[in-house]
């Protein structure tokens, strides 16, 4: 992290835990400069920041003062307790900032924003992507960046277009995405799974079904599985790649969470091939805004063409892509990212902790080692899902079944709750979690 995003984060650490009430006058540029021991030029960029974001406001000739305390987004809101929701806090969405981008983007590209524009994306957006990109181990020319209206939209390309092998079996994880899965069956497609669970997957099971021959592709979350929560090891990601390259099987890697990433080095599968085997997605919605519908693919060179051919035409709004780039450019990005991150990586200990303090008899086995946003609770066979979750409704604590994130043929399935913390406020964690575990003690005695 950089001098500015250090000074920014202390900054509103110190106003977030009352060193500085509201109307109280903030030091003076150059007094802050000399606190923070950086440059003035900082300390302007840091104010000019939390100014944009009405936590202080500025007085001609007098300097910088609090405002009234906002919302605290951890703050236990009363009524429900939602363990259900995949989308963003709504409480932490950056909506001034991406205004003032939405703003910035105007004034630098006025009408071109307003045109069809190209259908493989902006150009500056997918050039500023690149080194975007480097940050996840994910090395790539602009030429094989292309923009799609969220990632749903590249892996409903991907399903349908031809590969150079000509096969047309695709392979999934069970569980796996959902969303996805449901597509696939609804359009017919040929679709078989793969057991994963959170132990990770069978690289052997593996093998043999790549050596069969029938599948163009391998669709998997190698990072923050939904709904597992839990990340492949090295190891595996590394024999993954290995593996494509072996039997020609393309590997489509969903790194939508990508943006949470915390702790140890982490490289994808793509970092790992040798032999451009290897499709990479990018999802923004987890970060900034779900309706922003906007991703990102890394497609290899031999499927570029036919990938372009199924894209076709331009379905992405300019100026949402404009507004990104400046929003990646001038630093936001990065620092709302390591905002988030702190906050779901305390809500994901907070629950980690309640578990310890309320499954005392270890009724729930939950997955570990998750810094996302998901967690799987496997649950004892002779609990009723739909009664307990009918339970918890009653409780107002949503939460949701794992059994829509199988194939509908699919009979090996664990019993288990897919637990969100991206809309449980941190005051409402241990009680809900107190209550998930009472109703399964109340259930398995049924």
């Amino acid at each position: 992290m950089n001098k500015y995003h250090q000074v920014l984060t202390e900054m509103e650490k110190q106003m977030k835990e009352g060193q500085y009430r509201p109307g109280d006058k903030l030091p003076s540029v150059r007094s802050a400069a000399e606190i923070y021991r950086c440059s003035v030029s900082t300390i302007l960029r840091a104010y000019g920041e939390l100014e944009r974001t009405h936590t202080i406001y500025s007085i001609p000739q007098s300097g910088y003062y609090m405002v009234e305390k906002a919302e605290d987004p951890e703050a236990a809101p009363s009524g429900e307790t939602d363990f259900a929701s995949a989308s963003p806090d709504l409480n932490v969405f950056p909506y001034l900032d991406f205004q003032h981008c939405l703003n910035k983007a105007i004034d630098q590209y006025k009408y071109h924003l307003f045109t069809y524009g190209d259908a493989l994306g902006l150009d500056s957006l997918r050039r500023t992507l690149v080194s975007h990109l480097a940050e996840y181990q994910v090395f790539a020319k602009a030429e094989r960046i292309l923009i799609t209206s969220g990632i749903q939209q590249a892996l409903e390309i991907l399903a349908r277009m031809p590969f150079p092998s000509g096969r047309t079996e695709i392979l999934v994880e069970q569980p796996g995405y959902d969303i996805y899965l449901r597509y696939l069956e609804a359009e017919g497609l040929p679709v078989s799974g793969i057991r994963r669970s959170a132990a990770g997957i069978d690289l052997q099971e593996l093998e043999e079904r790549f050596a069969g021959g029938s599948f163009k592709f391998f669709y998997t979350m190698p990072r923050y599985h939904n709904p597992l929560g839990t990340t492949l090891s090295e190891a595996e990601r590394r024999a993954i790649a290995q593996l494509a390259a072996k039997y020609e099987v393309y590997i489509a890697e969903d790194d939508y969470m990508a943006d949470l990433g915390i702790g140890r080095r982490y490289e994808p599968i793509y970092a790992y091939d040798q032999t451009s085997h290897v499709i990479y997605l990018k999802s923004f919605s987890k970060i900034i805004f779900p309706g922003l519908r906007l991703g990102a693919v890394v497609v290899p060179e031999p499927l570029l063409d036919a990938f372009r051919a199924y894209k076709g035409y331009t379905d992405t709004s300019l100026l949402s892509q404009a507004a990104l780039e400046v929003y990646i450019k001038n630093g936001m990005y990065g620092h709302h990212r390591h905002k988030l991150k702190a906050m779901y990586a305390k809500r994901i200990r907070a629950v980690y902790k309640a578990l310890g303090r309320h499954n005392t008899e270890g009724l729930i086995e939950a997955s570990a080692d998750s810094s996302g946003i998901y967690i799987q609770f496997k649950l004892p066979v002779t609990v009723n899902l739909e009664r307990l979750i009918r339970r918890l409704g009653e409780r107002k604590i949503r939460v949701v079944s794992g059994n829509g994130f199988y194939l509908s043929g699919e009979r090996n399935r664990d019993k288990f709750l897919r637990i969100s913390i991206s809309r449980a406020a941190l005051g409402q964690i241990d009680e809900g979690i107190r209550a998930i575990v009472q109703e399964v003690k109340r259930g398995r005695g049924r």
